[in-house]
């Protein structure tokens, strides 16, 4: 483990007090620079990983959408993935950004399974510029610099920005749309508003948990539009046209996605899991705080991190502050909210946590000046910096060990299977995968075919969890005659009950060694060649 060089970079940042200097992005441009490297560094590191990593599910499907773009459908409105079989397999999700990126770089440059990673780093280092010129706005040079660095360290965020995900899209978008808001706010620049109408439009677009930022939005235009006696009837009227125009696009698209998904096969419709479709449940399971706690605590947060925000949380704004004070406690408010409707899929999908990453980097940030300050109250002297450098060695560490933690192959058996697949497959045949954790469709990826997970996945039923000997045989049989060609699983398939399939199935096992020939078989997969239906089979 090592110091970054632009961590070094970033320790003479603090050379000005806030709001003594606002020549604009300028004067940033050295300290901000240091930041983006460090945020570079980490989340390129691992960049080339295969899609093997806690989070190989969301990302399998995501990739495949960028492969039946580049090899199917280039329409973006008709998203596709690989696991229900033959197809098409249109899902309702969420607006392609990333993943439509990245099949236009599989046109140019052909296929590698890393270049997801490397669209949604990209969106991940522009967070990073726009965090930063938001703070400066609102609390000057230092309180941006620290709340960028925070960001760029934070390891729920690097995570979530080296994986191949919409989440780096949508908070790059919501960033830059709070970011041009306040300037409009500041400023009246008649352009500036419309873009952030804008770009908070494609926040939600992307992914709808980017609504959350309309929270602080509001609480920024009511502190500043107050702060400076502009809250006319007029000005009050531009921000409900933007408002409007901005929720067109998400309304029409989503409302399209959602029949799309409710439509066709297999009836999927990412993004279920609300509050109010089993409430009692939630309510009986604490609206699952006890999960999502564990998942701050493990590796979005870490214990450096949450302690620096506790201190940001309790401290007060810079007196300097040009309006707006408290807007990431309204931004972790309308997280607060958001979670309340969502904390099942939250917590069954945790990079979802990924919008509340901005409040608690710009309130860590707010606690990591507060905290130097304490000691002799400046920040530009060498005493100061030698501990914004330890603070920042600290915070590496921290963020470099919970992703390290969370890069791990856990579905590297899963990729196995899917390259033995694409060696021995034809190029048109389907296949059926049971892998590591069972309903990961990163097997099917892997083998570059279409097919099943197994048990068939879609609808709203748990496809984590292994049927009964019965029901598999007759799943087994439906998949026959729908065309499979190949079965294949790891020997660690293991279900959400924590069953494994080779022993809580032994007679599908020994259905597909009776109708099938093994034609892999060894210590860590089993692959069956399955004989087409006949009315004797």
């Amino acid at each position: 483990m090592y110091l970054p060089r632009g961590v070094l970079d970033v320790v003479g940042a603090w050379r000005t007090e806030p709001g003594t200097r606002r020549n604009g992005l300028r004067d940033a441009a050295l300290p901000l620079a240091g930041i983006v490297l460090v945020a570079a560094l980490l989340r390129f590191y691992s960049v080339t990983q295969p899609l093997t990593d806690a989070f190989s599910w969301r990302e399998a499907s995501t990739a495949m959408m960028a492969d039946n773009f580049h090899q199917r459908n280039w329409n973006v409105l008709f998203p596709e993935v690989s696991w229900t079989g033959p197809g098409p397999s249109y899902q309702g999700r969420e607006f392609q950004v990333i993943s439509y990126i990245t099949a236009l770089l599989y046109a140019v440059f052909g296929w590698h399974d890393w270049f997801g990673r490397a669209v949604a780093a990209g969106f991940g280092l522009w967070s990073v510029v726009a965090l930063h010129r938001l703070v400066d706005r609102l609390f000057g040079r230092a309180q941006a610099h620290a709340a960028a660095l925070t960001l760029a360290l934070m390891p729920g965020a690097v995570m979530v920005d080296s994986s191949f995900l919409p989440d780096p899209a949508m908070l790059a978008f919501a960033l830059s749309g709070l970011w041009a808001l306040v300037a409009w706010l500041q400023n009246e620049r008649p352009w500036q508003l419309p873009l952030a109408a804008a770009l908070v439009s494609m926040a939600v677009l992307a992914k709808p948990p980017g609504a959350v930022v309309l929270v602080p939005a509001a609480y920024a235009c009511a502190s500043l539009l107050s702060r400076r006696g502009a809250m006319t009837r007029e000005r009050v009227l531009h921000l409900v046209a933007a408002l409007a125009a901005a929720a067109v696009a998400p309304v029409a698209y989503f409302s399209w996605a959602v029949w799309l998904g409710t439509h066709t096969p297999p009836y999927h419709v990412a993004g279920a899991g609300f509050f109010w479709d089993h409430f009692g449940e939630d309510v009986r399971a604490l609206l699952f705080i006890p999960q999502a706690a564990h998942e701050i605590r493990i590796w979005f947060l870490t214990f450096p991190f949450a302690l620096l925000a506790a201190v940001g949380l309790f401290t007060g704004a810079p007196k300097t502050t040009r309006g707006a004070p408290w807007i990431f406690h309204a931004w972790l408010l309308g997280c607060a909210g958001f979670y309340v409707l969502a904390a099942r899929e939250i917590t069954s999908n945790p990079w979802n946590l990924m919008i509340f990453a901005p409040p608690f980097a710009g309130l860590a940030g707010r606690g990591l000046v507060a905290t130097v300050r304490a000691f002799d109250g400046a920040l530009h002297t060498w005493p100061a910096r030698a501990r914004i450098a330890a603070a920042a060695v600290l915070l590496t560490w921290a963020s470099f060990n919970a992703v390290a933690m969370m890069k791990r192959p856990y579905s590297e058996t899963s990729r196995h299977l899917g390259q033995e697949l694409a060696r021995i497959a034809g190029p048109d045949d389907l296949v059926v995968t049971a892998v590591t954790s069972i309903g990961d469709p990163i097997g099917i990826y892997y083998s570059r075919r279409r097919g099943w997970v197994f048990p068939p996945g879609g609808g709203s039923g748990d496809w984590r969890r292994l049927q009964e000997d019965r029901g598999a045989i007759a799943a087994l049989e439906r998949l026959r005659a729908e065309g499979a060609d190949w079965f294949g699983v790891t020997r660690d398939a293991t279900d959400s009950q924590g069953r494994k399939l080779v022993d809580f199935n032994p007679r599908l096992i020994a259905r597909l060694d009776r109708i099938g020939q093994r034609v892999v078989d060894d210590e860590r997969v089993v692959i069956w060649r399955l004989p087409p239906v006949t009315p004797s089979a």
